[in-house]
């Protein structure tokens, strides 16, 4: 959520910090600004909505300068209006920031006392109007911040510009992730790599606490115990086409189409070629010993582990308890001993997720992740962290990461088989085989585009659609149901279907869209006989099942959506591509904005 950029350059900032802030939308924001100082004189521009009102406003009221912060907000406290929008100012100071200052009501009461005016409703002035006040106390503008950051609780990611000084940025990272850029004779801030990879491939990760006072030939670094500290200098290889469509209308569909490419490099990782066994990084995991498993996340990751639930408990016979993490973190449950923790999240950053690992930490036996982001908190934190190789993911609907993990946590779970002896060498390779096959399906399965646009079609003129499906398909159904709804603002729930008599029905009639998510596997006699239950009280369904289900259950169907042939194990990553592509279509007929939906984020990084 939001996005930080801060530059100490050779050339006009301004222009280059909109551009590293055009990295960042994927991060979601509804507002955007940025500050520079120029001749000594700190100034800033500021627009509510998209980067292109910011750019405009620069057209007609340019900044000047080589030093520069900028900053797109995704709104928490006070509306998006300009005022609200980051850089803040105060004197002498201008600060952006993201992620959440708890205390800042008791701060913004004794501020009041000096006189000091408030001209916005966040939490963030907080800081710029505490920093200016220890500036007229005659603080240096270091020490100045350093003592504003001392009395903030909360999670943030700070940077700070001053009035007069045009070699300096102070940084600070604390519960939000922070980078630092490092050029020649240039020094850069970002909230990640993406944003400063036009700039640099060189970057400093910063640690929980670490404060950074920036030059442009020096980074001094102090941890949270205020000592002097050095941390690695990382090059980074981000393709600059990674964050380009490549020629598709939206970064969605760019995305849902690498799916077979992402996925055969994720298998290629832990299955080698040649190798008939699951192969881990880091020396991996014994899970012989292990009795039980606790899979936390949110979101489309959450699902992500509700799939795995039903790997580990019925492939490796390890029972198997799921959490979204803003439950677990507060519920405080017992972690009894032999257990594993196994967190699951995209960027690696997502605060409730990070927590939870917390928690875990020093009570579980292992901490493991599942990551798309190598080098990000979640991951440094993992005793095993087990990277997707999804590669950059724009789009804030996830896509090509949820099925990426969906492959990493079943090559987990049948490595946790192997582990504990309870599969046979045959069905070993027989799931090892199809998770080799598995990118060819995909890609068949992505040639059924047009017939999913179709129905897609009919599904936007809707106002509420169900999504229906049983074991493994249960979870691809809530996946199904979250897609649809975080991009095309349609009312979608999903249910297992055996659930269908138990409320839902109630809801069935002619005007009602029903997706069954229906395999011709074991439980699709009972799927059909829950979808019969539809159609009888006139509900449409969208029947997504192979060629033989088709055949078997398509009379009075009011759309057919034929998947390949694939392993029982291996359908919900399957299944996820018609599920991603009726969201994807039905938005694009509505005209919504897909990549970057409304209130939404792709790194929830605050509570």
């Amino acid at each position: 959520m939001c996005g930080i950029v801060g530059i100490l350059g050779h050339h006009e900032a301004a222009p280059i910090l909109v551009e590293a802030l055009k990295r960042l939308e994927y991060r979601g924001y509804d507002s955007a600004g940025i500050a520079t100082v120029s001749g000594g004189k700190l100034d800033r521009r500021r627009a509510v909505g998209k980067l292109v009102n910011l750019s405009d406003l620069l057209v007609h009221e340019p900044l000047s300068g080589k030093s520069g912060i900028g900053h797109t907000r995704w709104a928490t406290h006070g509306a998006p209006t300009v005022s609200n929008a980051h850089p803040h100012r105060a004197g002498s100071v201008a600060v952006v920031h993201n992620g959440i200052i708890e205390n800042y009501r008791s701060i913004r009461a004794e501020l009041s006392k000096y006189g000091l005016e408030f001209q916005t409703e966040t939490d963030t002035e907080t800081v710029a109007l505490m920093t200016e006040r220890y500036l007229r106390d005659g603080l240096s503008p270091v020490a100045a911040a350093n003592k504003t950051l001392d009395q903030l609780e909360g999670a943030f990611a700070l940077a700070f510009l001053f009035d007069g000084e045009e070699d300096l940025i102070v940084a600070a990272r604390k519960g939000s992730p922070l980078a630092i850029g490092h050029g020649d004779g240039e020094m850069f801030v970002g909230s990640d790599a993406i944003a400063l990879a036009p700039m640099t491939d060189r970057i400093t990760y910063l640690d929980e606490g670490d404060r950074a006072v920036l030059s442009r030939t020096s980074l001094e670094i102090r941890d949270a115990s205020g000592a002097v500290t050095n941390r690695a200098i990382k090059t980074i290889q981000i393709d600059a086409a990674q964050v380009d469509k490549g020629g598709h209308k939206h970064f969605m569909a760019k995305e849902i189409a690498e799916q077979p490419h992402v996925i055969a490099e994720a298998i290629r990782h832990y299955l080698p070629v040649g190798e008939d066994a699951v192969h881990l990084p880091d020396g991996g995991i014994d899970f012989s010993e292990v009795e039980r498993l606790t899979l936390v996340a949110c979101g489309t990751a959450y699902y992500a582990c509700l799939t795995a639930k039903y790997w580990f408990e019925k492939i490796a016979r390890i029972p198997v308890e799921v959490d979204v993490a803003s439950e677990f973190r507060y519920r405080e449950p017992p972690i009894p001993g032999k257990t594993v923790a196994l967190f699951v999240s995209q960027s690696g950053e997502t605060a409730d997720t990070l927590a939870a690992l917390r928690y875990c930490a020093g009570k579980a036996d292992k901490i493991l992740s599942v990551v798309n982001v190598a080098e990000s908190s979640i991951a440094r934190e993992s005793d095993l962290a087990l990277p997707i190789h999804a590669g950059v993911e724009i789009g804030v609907a996830s896509t090509k990461a949820f099925t990426c993990q969906l492959s990493v946590l079943l090559m987990l779970a049948l490595k946790a088989a192997a582990d504990r002896g309870v599969i046979t060498p045959e069905d070993l390779d027989a799931n090892i085989a199809a998770l080799r096959s598995l990118p060819n399906v995909l890609a068949a399965a992505l040639e059924q585009n047009d017939t999913i646009r179709q129905a897609a079609q009919k599904l936007s003129e809707s106002r509420d659609v169900l999504f229906l499906g049983r074991g493994l398909m249960f979870p691809l159904a809530l996946e199904g149901a979250l897609k649809l709804k975080e991009i095309s603002y349609i009312h979608a729930e999903a249910y297992a279907s055996g659930e269908l008599k138990h409320g839902p029905i109630a809801l069935i009639d002619k005007h009602m869209p029903v997706v069954v998510m229906a395999p011709r596997d074991a439980l699709f006699d009972k799927s059909v006989s829950n979808m019969q239950e539809v159609m009888a009280r006139k509900g449409k369904v969208i029947l997504v099942s192979n060629a033989d289900g088709i055949a078997e259950a398509s009379d009075g169907v009011a759309s057919c959506i034929q998947m390949p042939d694939i392993h029982d194990n291996l359908s919900p990553i399957l299944y996820a591509i018609p599920a991603q592509l009726l969201a994807y279509h039905t938005a694009v007929a509505k005209g919504t904005d897909v990549d970057q939906p409304r209130n939404l984020a792709k790194s929830v990084t605050v509570e």
